[in-house]
């Protein structure tokens, strides 16, 4: 077998372990920040991690990529890609990651693992019914048996105080619906990606689109929360942990990713980024002592299945059709932050 394949999915393998442990990670690192306390404050606060994470994913990408910002690139994008760039930055860099955040601070990192994946379901009906995209059966097969695990996820959990009734006997927490918007903000952003962006290097995406969401959530958690907010970004006891957090999650898995999909196909990307969920959960189980509740095992062996019939189908596509959605992966598959 070809030598740089093999090294490519073991990139690939390495890469979505990292994403996969990095909520359980965050969990864990806000525990230990309120447990050192400075003036009654976690300095290890989930907007601080965020804030933290993006400012060392920015560096890395400046790494990568960072030579792909020349004046004649610049000068070929238009009025409606800086739009685009910008709509897509605001979304899966600002609205969702915030989101996500606040609902680790509220729920469960399974939770997070087996609802976000409504993600992916949500981007497929979008593409169907927005961009007119054919799709093989098996696809949507597995599309709407993954939504119908998410579905249990939510349904199946025991009423707690705080839930919302979203009609009839059916109450969602908080926390769910957090996550749920943060998955809709990442679908609406692959759609836009897909119509606005194809052309547009990569380097510049992911560059414009990690500033800029940086910013856009600075200024919105200031108006929301006030300066003092951030009072401790700054706190070494944040930074030594950070660093640890954005070599290893941060750096470390978005070059595993990009070394991986370069000597890779689109299958080997999917296939390998369907074992997430599981690895997500183990990372669960095994940094935080989480164990699934009966409502995430009955989710999450639906949301499997769900995978496993998605799989066959993209086995099925034709290889333009692959090569489209490994774009399409590059752009919208960073999981770090």
């Amino acid at each position: 077998m070809n030598k740089n394949l093999m090294t490519g999915r073991g990139y690939l393998a390495l890469a979505i372990i990292i994403f996969a442990t990095s909520n359980a990670i965050v969990s864990k690192l806000a525990d230990l920040g309120g447990q050192h306390l400075i003036n009654g404050r976690n300095p290890i606060a989930f907007c601080n991690v965020l804030f933290v994470g993006n400012v060392c994913a920015l560096l890395a990408l400046l790494l990568i990529y960072g030579r792909q910002w020349t004046v004649n690139n610049i000068k070929k994008l238009s009025v409606s890609d800086w739009f685009g760039l910008l709509t897509v930055a605001i979304l899966s860099s600002a609205i969702a990651p915030a989101l996500i955040f606040s609902a680790l601070e509220q729920t469960t990192v399974n939770n997070v693992v087996l609802i976000g994946r409504i993600e992916p379901a949500l981007a497929l009906a979008l593409s169907i019914f927005i961009l007119k995209e054919k799709v093989n059966f098996w696809v949507i097969l597995g599309a709407i048996i993954s939504f119908v695990g998410v579905a249990l996820t939510i349904m199946l959990q025991p009423t707690e105080s705080g839930m919302i009734e979203m009609g009839g006997s059916l109450m969602i927490g908080i926390p769910e619906l957090m996550i749920l918007g943060g998955a809709i903000a990442l679908a609406f952003s692959s759609i836009i990606s897909k119509v606005k962006l194809q052309k547009i290097p990569l380097g510049i995406f992911t560059i414009f689109r990690t500033i800029t969401g940086t910013i856009i959530f600075f200024i919105v958690a200031m108006h929301i929360f006030g300066s003092q907010h951030f009072m401790d970004v700054f706190s070494p006891f944040l930074w030594q942990w950070m660093l640890v957090y954005g070599i290893i999650i941060v750096v470390g898995g978005q070059i595993c990713w990009f070394q991986g999909i370069k000597n890779t196909t689109a299958s080997d990307v999917s296939l390998v980024s369907s074992f997430s969920p599981l690895a997500g959960i183990l990372a669960a189980y095994f940094i935080l002592g989480e164990t699934p509740t009966t409502a995430q095992y009955i989710g999450g062996i639906v949301i499997i299945l769900g995978i496993i019939l998605s799989q066959l189908g993209l086995i099925k596509k034709s290889p333009q059709a692959q090569s489209n959605l490994l774009e399409q992966e590059i752009k919208t598959g960073f999981k770090g932050v």
